[in-house]
């Protein structure tokens, strides 16, 4: 009957919805999960789980934020009474709002009483002054990289980038990275020329980039996906040793009927399903990951201890820690069991 169409639409949307949720591709545990399913059965075996390992938080800000060395007061004073700019820069820190400077506001505090003081020095005549000058500035410039740091590393913004709370990356994530990426990669440039001690540097996009953090989680997700992963196809290369361990899958290299039904699991699961997923992780490892990294690296000199151990983890690509590196090694891994089980057959891919 006409009256029962909007019914049966109705119940037509909601297999599709129940459909789709149960599509196990369309996730990544999932997908990682049925891909050791799958090939367990075409092995004929039961397919054993292993824990993933629990990744580490970020350190706290509490053990990120380096403590900023201040001039002596009596210095301070000193400088404050003389009519060149640096009076006025002085000034804005001992104000109430200069007393709890965030750390980017801080780093350009520092940058322009460095410049301020340079400029002042070229115009005094007074012997004293000069030699107080030239202290305040040589101390600013050695403690420049505290700046640096607490301004890259130590804001709130980094923690909501690194959050684990979000899951993994997605399958088919929406936004492909670009925007973060440039933003790290620029903001690299701009910290290598404040190492250099130069201090002819953009600081008026770095808001933005902090924003941008506090809006993305995307190296959290990237960071759980690499631990999941990792595992898994720890598992499925455990299964796959088994089985070349006990009988072999064909006899005389000849393919059978079982070794017709793995290559085609092997296509259709490995090749199409779990390949791209893999190719897509190695492309934002090398988009933000890296990127990062080298955030951190070019500040080796001044990095916490706690955030050193992190970092070896989660942001290293190579190392004994790095969840990176055990990536690789799994998928290499597991590309040779592949081909040590295919090659019985005959069918070893590439040959």
């Amino acid at each position: 009957m006409p009256g029962n169409r909007p019914v049966r639409l109705f119940a037509s949307c909601v297999i599709l919805l129940l459909l789709a949720g149960c599509n196990p591709f369309s996730e990544v545990r999932p997908m990682m999960d049925e891909y050791v399913e799958r090939v367990s059965r075409v092995l004929d075996t039961e397919p054993e789980y292993s824990r993933i390992p629990a990744t580490d938080q970020m350190p706290r800000r509490r053990n990120r934020v380096l403590p900023m060395p201040e001039l002596e007061l009596s210095m301070l004073d000193f400088l404050s009474l003389y009519g060149c700019e640096l009076q006025y820069v002085v000034g804005e820190k001992n104000s109430v709002m200069g007393k709890v400077m965030q750390p980017l506001n801080r780093l350009r505090y520092e940058v322009r009483f460095i410049r301020a003081a340079g400029d002042c020095l070229k115009t005094v005549e007074n012997d004293e002054l000069q030699e107080v000058l030239e202290k305040a500035i040589s101390s600013k410039r050695e403690t420049l990289p505290i700046a640096v740091w607490n301004a890259t590393w130590g804001v709130e913004e980094v923690e909501t980038l690194f959050t684990l709370a979000k899951g993994e990356y997605p399958i088919t994530a929406d936004d492909p990275l670009s925007d973060l990426a440039r933003d790290v990669r620029q903001l690299n440039g701009s910290v290598a020329v404040l190492m250099e001690q130069d201090l002819e540097v953009d600081l008026g996009f770095w808001g933005d980039v902090h924003q941008r953090w506090q809006a993305e989680y995307r190296a959290g997700q990237l960071i759980n996906s690499a631990r999941l992963v990792t595992a898994r196809l720890g598992d499925a290369t455990g299964i796959i040793r088994q089985r070349l361990d006990s009988r072999p899958l064909c006899l005389n290299g000849k393919p059978n009927n079982q070794s017709d039904i793995v290559q085609s699991m092997f296509f259709s699961i490995y090749i199409e399903k779990v390949q791209p997923y893999l190719a897509d992780l190695r492309r934002a490892r090398t988009d933000l990951i890296k990127p990062l990294s080298e955030l951190a690296t070019m500040q080796a000199d001044v990095m916490p201890d706690q955030f050193r151990v992190w970092y070896q983890s989660a942001l290293a690509l190579d190392g004994r820690e790095s969840v990176w590196a055990s990536l690789d090694a799994a998928v290499n891994t597991h590309t040779k069991a592949w081909q040590a089980l295919l090659e019985q057959c005959g069918l070893r891919p590439g040959a």
